[in-house]
């Protein structure tokens, strides 16, 4: 067993998230000396490791059509609340494809209701 498993207690509060799950992650940001919630609203594009070290990677297109990712720690104790909006269904573990895509080429199906309660 890794010794940093042992040492960080594990968040069992988080959803389970797949990739093509678009979520909403309400993150805690520090301002001097005032804390804020802040949310980042998009598509999970990639979720790698395992354990206390597994971070997710979050895809939204900004104002301009800019895309903006963002990497979050799944167990970390700045991220305050992660909510599932809607399950997609992909056959990637990766979803890199989207950065190429625009417009109605980058919806992804959504996934049936018997298959998200499972």
């Amino acid at each position: 067993m890794n010794v940093l498993d042992t040492l960080t207690p594990k968040r069992t509060d988080r959803p389970r998230l797949a990739p093509g799950d678009t979520v909403r992650v309400h993150t805690l940001i520090v301002e001097g000396d005032r804390e804020r919630v802040q949310v980042f609203q998009g598509t999970v594009i990639r979720i790698r490791g395992g354990g206390v070290n597994t971070n997710f990677t979050v895809r939204r297109i900004a104002s301009h059509g800019v895309g903006v990712e963002r990497t979050f720690l799944l167990h970390s104790p700045r991220i305050d609340k992660i909510e599932v909006v809607r399950s997609s269904k992909v056959r990637r573990a990766q979803l890199y494809y989207l950065r190429d895509l625009q417009g109605k080429a980058a919806r992804l199906k959504e996934r049936s209701v018997s298959a998200a309660e499972e």
